[in-house]
């Protein structure tokens, strides 16, 4: 081949994962990019980085995750690094791209012997109860002589930091470091601060709180989970004229009071702007004390750089409206469910106390209510705990005074502003929506206004619940339930880039398993024996949760077509595996050992005891009993995911070279799917007390024979059609509910399903005007009363069906990274129009089709690398290439069976 003139240069560069790669602590730093569009594949790269490495041309069509093999990286090494492509163009003559636009890649502090600052904080004598603990100002003054060449400052905390030099706010992250299992990994934050030094006097200044260290969280409102004492470490170096000065933490700084009162993650933040005016009049200051040696090796241990994208303030919502209730408090209404806080610019006259209380929806006489987020008090029987959400802030009455509580964090859409006066305008309120700062990928948009709406509040839902870590809910519990992300992972990684979100989820996963391989319910999680509930601990080790170890790095896999989360993460995977076969070789239901002595061969295979939740919340099914759980038999739903992991771990092993491994889990699936046969499939093909769930679990999940299909698939329906065309799926089960029905012939139910709009259903949300996923299927009832957290975004997994089925966008079955996709629209519900697209590691794919006169015309976009097939009703199928291509047919008259559609999981 000859090379011809430049073409269009890669882009989107990416190292680990990361858009910005400051003050990472990986030598041997992974990059990726994005190959040029307009040609058909890349067939060789050269990178270089600007610390002398070039790999010259390297002939291969690799663009993720190639390591950097330059010269050695030490702690604070800068470097930039560039890539341009040789790429075959359609003609089949190769072109040499230009350069990409280089991206800087720095490094942060490698080894605990690069600190010299200490670990330090406030003394407390006595330390008040969880939810009134203050926060202190940590402090120093010192001087330079000029202005520095450079500046960076290293910093993070047992607990939340702010960091301010010379008055200026540092950065724009929120609720630093962060949330994490504070015993193995502490993120430390690197900032360029060389803008905020001046010559002469200077003042560095952190503000610390609680936060996940020591504060309340989550349903049972434990405190103090990592320890009782908060601390904060930075580290300034200041470079000029080639020397350079360090300032670090040390028993120097000085600690005072600030305006803070208390804050907490729970309860909320109480601040008194007068405290600010009191330090400015010289309050007085003590010293910081040392945290001892132990706790101070032991901390510096479990530093790293960042993994995922920082949380920020990524979007501002004025009020849609400001309604004054006859007692005197304010509604602010945004419009949107959202996770983060309000900035309050109108305080009234010094001393006037403004309370804010922050909640999802409002009672019956407009004011905002909180009752259906209290949780269950363990402790005390029949009692609720304070759903807090509520901030309050004194005035100073000095002009230009703002109220931003960044030391807290809330779930909702109204306010009730109380005790100020003064009428609010919208610009003297806003809404800010905190949450890990997530690259977009994905769109979607049909002809059904309603269904667009449905894919809107869950991609809201979604962007509330990605604040440092998957949450379940913002408001209630702000717990990075495992269950819950394995649920949502695939549709999120379709909408977001998530996989530095769930590589440093996953390395707190990893962290917390248990010695006998146990994966917790939690991440980040202090260990069950600091937990206030006794269920905190024995629920731990639950089939469809515990999972998460397995699927969560496969999906990310599939989503990428990198398998460093599958290397990562493969010895925790074999030990969950592990805890799983030990469990049900060394176990019998006891029911089964009183009616037989001596267990059947397929026994050894079957997971039925210990806890499982099950499907947990089954419309119309029983109420959820955690302790009747740790009893009962759900061997039906635990070996279905027995088989499952154990199917998806064959699949990983052989993607990662494992192949004695590969072998030997392949039989071992094989065998648990024949006992799940033996025990739970009866003689007609049918399910044992068959339910919705249990079907589609046999059906998604792989574990009828071919023969019985048709059998499950009819019994599915029926179990619909007898429930009046409603969902009878509870949590788990859910996401794979239309998929199994149009994977299996039963495409209009699967629409008849979608478009339901009486409860339970997805559209009752829609049409009784929900903005995010609700946790119960009557989250807000008909006369708008409200259950359960109104936002939980699980449910939202129906969204994939609207993808990968309606718009008609999936990978192909053994296809990672977007490489080989399937495009087959498949309409329903009188559709006459759907287009999504996805920006995957290739480029940008997109399917956009329409049904007009009789014709079902459709446009795909392929982008380089990547090949598709484009099946339409009645037509061959068509494979092509990179480019823009449009089809015609005829549309398809009803739902037809495609045997072959793949699924993001085996």
């Amino acid at each position: 081949m000859t090379e011809r003139g430049a073409a269009p240069c890669p882009t989107r560069l990416r190292t680990e994962n990361l858009r910005q790669a400051f003050g990472i602590t990986k030598t041997a730093p992974r990059f990726s990019w994005t190959p040029p569009q307009g040609t058909v594949r890349q067939a060789a790269y050269q990178l270089t980085t600007s610390n002398g490495w070039d790999t010259g041309r390297v002939d291969s069509g690799e663009r993720s995750s190639v390591p950097y093999a330059g010269p050695d990286l030490s702690s604070r090494d800068r470097f930039e690094w560039k890539v341009r492509t040789w790429n075959v163009a359609p003609d089949g003559t190769e072109a040499l791209s230009g350069w990409a636009e280089p991206m800087a890649v720095e490094l942060g502090l490698l080894h605990p012997s690069d600190w010299s600052a200490r670990w330090i904080g406030p003394d407390e004598p006595v330390i008040p109860e969880p939810g009134q603990r203050p926060g202190y100002s940590l402090h120093r003054d010192f001087c330079l002589d000029t202005v520095p060449d450079a500046a960076r400052v290293y910093a993070t905390a047992h607990g939340i930091y702010e960091l301010f030099i010379n008055g200026q706010r540092v950065g724009d992250q929120q609720l630093t470091p962060g949330s994490t299992s504070y015993h193995s990994t502490l993120q430390v934050q690197a900032f360029d601060i060389a803008d905020l030094l001046r010559p002469g006097p200077n003042t560095v200044r952190a503000v610390l709180t609680d936060g996940w260290f020591r504060g309340s969280f989550g349903f049972t409102r434990d405190a103090d989970m990592y320890g009782t004492q908060t601390a904060f470490l930075a580290q300034l170096e200041i470079e000029s004229a080639g020397a350079r000065t360090v300032i670090g933490t040390d028993e120097s700084w000085l600690v005072s009071a600030t305006e803070i009162v208390s804050a907490d993650l729970m309860a909320g933040q109480h601040v008194d702007l007068r405290r600010s005016r009191d330090a400015a009049d010289g309050q007085k200051a003590g010293h910081a004390v040392l945290r001892d040696g132990r706790f101070e090796a032991l901390a510096f241990e479990t530093l790293t750089g960042p993994v995922a994208p920082p949380t920020r303030i990524v979007d501002e919502l004025a009020p849609v409206s400001i309604t004054r209730l006859a007692r005197g408090s304010q509604i602010v209404d945004l419009g949107q469910n959202i996770n983060g806080w309000v900035r309050l610019n109108r305080l009234g006259a010094a001393g006037t106390e403004v309370t804010l209380v922050y909640g999802e929806t409002l009672d019956a006489d407009g004011e905002v209510t909180r009752d259906h987020l209290r949780p269950i008090d363990f402790k005390n029987p029949g009692q609720f705990l304070d759903a807090g959400q509520v901030d309050s802030v004194v005035s100073a009455g000095v002009p230009g005074e703002v109220f931003e509580p960044r030391h807290t964090i809330h779930g909702f859409q109204f306010v009730s502003v109380r005790g100020l006066a003064e009428t609010l305008q919208p610009e003297d309120i806003a809404g800010c929506m905190v949450q890990t700062d997530l690259e977009p990928l994905g769109t979607f948009n049909c002809s059904d206004r309603r269904l667009n709406k449905l894919h809107e509040i869950v991609d809201w839902s979604f962007r509330g619940n990605a604040c440092e870590v998957p949450t379940d809910c913002p408001q209630r519990e702000k717990a990075g339930w495992t269950g819950d992300w394995q649920l949502f992972v695939p549709a999120a990684a379709y909408l977001y880039d998530v996989a530095g979100f769930s590589r440093k989820w996953l390395n707190d996963v990893r962290a917390d398993q248990w010695d006998n391989g146990v994966i917790v319910n939690i991440s980040p999680s202090p260990g069950p024996a600091v937990t206030g509930a006794e269920f905190m601990a024995f629920t731990n080790g639950s089939a469809g949760w515990g999972d998460a170890i397995v699927m969560v790095p496969w999906e990310i896999h599939l989503a990428t077509g990198d398998t460093v989360l599958l290397e990562e993460n493969w010895d925790a995977m074999n030990r969950w595996l592990g805890f799983i076969r030990r469990t049900a070789e060394g176990n019998r239901h006891p029911v089964k050992a009183a009616a037989q002595a001596t267990p059947a061969p397929h026994e050894q295979y079957l997971w039925d005891t210990g806890f499982h939740f099950g499907e947990w919340m089954e419309p119309g099914g029983p109420a959820p009993d955690l302790f009747a759980s740790r009893s009962m038999d759900n061997g039906i739903v635990a070996t279905a995911y027995y088989r499952h992991s154990s199917a998806i771990m064959a699949r990983a092993a052989a993607v990662l070279g494992k192949d004695a491994e590969a072998r030997e889990l392949r039989d071992l699936s094989e065998n648990v799917r024949r006992a799940w046969q033996h025990e739970y499939l009866l003689a007609d093909g049918t399910v044992r007390g068959g339910t919705q769930a249990n079907c589609v679990r046999a059906l998604a999940f792989d574990l009828v024979p071919d023969a019985a299909r048709a059998a499950v698939t009819e019994q599915l329906a029926s179990l619909v059609r007898a429930a009046g065309t409603h969902l009878g799926t509870g949590f788990l089960a859910t996401p794979y509910l239309l998929p199994a029905l149009a994977d299996n012939g039963q495409l209009d139910l699967a629409y008849d399903l979608l478009m339901q709009d009486s409860a339970p259903s997805w559209l009752v949300m829609v049409d009784r005007g929900a903005t995010t996923i609700w946790e119960d299927w009557n989250g807000l009832g008909p006369d708008g009363s409200a259950q359960g957290s109104l936002n939980h975004y699980s449910k939202g997994a129906v969204v994939s069906f609207l993808h990968r089925y309606t718009a008609g966008l999936r990978q192909a079955p053994g296809s990672a990274g977007w490489e080989r996709v399937i495009i087959e629209p498949r309409p329903g519900a009188g559709l006459t129009s759907a287009s999504t697209s996805h920006s995957g590691p290739q480029g940008l794919i997109g399917v956009d089709w329409t049904i007009h006169d009789g014709v079902l015309t459709l446009t795909a976009t392929v982008p380089p690398g990547t090949t598709a097939d484009v099946r339409l009703p009645g037509e061959p199928a068509a494979a092509v290439g990179p480019g823009t291509h449009t089809f015609a047919a005829a549309p398809p008259r009803s739902a037809e069976t495609s045997p072959d559609l793949a699924r993001s999981t085996p």
